[in-house]
């Protein structure tokens, strides 16, 4: 049965992805993955061998979307769209994640710096027997990076909860020369690619 509503469940933590949903006028309810505890992570975000960052981000989105909706089952939770989201970084065919300390964090911006990469942002929607995923792929030019910059931008705290040690929406802006792609996309959801899918599974999106 298809919604009648613009409610969802959001399988993700990140504020900005709740920020997106709202601008376009998508109500929803958090479904939140388990990241770690004595059981471990619900899905594991390791890279197999040999897979792209492509495939990767596709993959790590639908066992996301897969996982929320069996946890929706098993609480008997009204039977909404699941929406879940994977965003990575890549430079030269390298995946870089969420830096764990300043050490990895230096390193990635130093590696970004006065070179373009490539932002992808994986979607996946699950609702009944639908399912569908959707990658978004940017590219991204940083300008040259100065070690003080990037030291000082590395002292705000903001680049260790983010793919590639950066935040389009944040202070890391100012070291964007350009962008070719998706705006939202870059932030962790492309609103053109969210809405097509959740239209699909039922949503009345205009």
């Amino acid at each position: 049965m298809k919604p009648v509503d613009k409610k969802i469940y959001l399988a993700s933590k990140s504020p900005r992805r709740r920020e997106l949903l709202r601008q376009i006028g998508v109500d929803f309810e958090l479904l939140l993955l388990r990241n770690d505890g004595p059981r471990g992570a619900d899905v594991t975000e390791d890279v197999n061998p040999g897979e792209s960052a492509y495939e990767y981000v596709g993959r790590v989105a639908l066992e996301k979307a897969e996982c929320a909706w069996n946890m929706l089952q098993r609480r008997h939770l009204v039977p909404r769209p699941v929406l879940a989201a994977d965003t990575t970084v890549t430079i030269d065919g390298a995946i870089l994640g969420k830096p764990a300390n300043t050490a990895e964090a230096v390193a990635m911006l130093e590696k970004l710096s006065g070179r373009t990469h490539q932002v992808m942002t994986a979607i996946a929607v699950r609702h009944n027997k639908f399912e569908a995923q959707i990658t978004q792929v940017s590219e991204v030019r940083f300008g040259e990076l100065t070690p003080a910059s990037i030291q000082a931008y590395c002292a705000t705290g903001e680049p260790y909860d983010k793919a590639g040690g950066y935040g389009i929406q944040g202070l890391a802006s100012v070291f964007i020369e350009h962008i070719e792609g998706s705006h939202s996309g870059i932030m962790g959801l492309p609103i053109y690619e969210t809405a097509r899918l959740l239209r699909q599974a039922g949503l009345p999106l205009p």
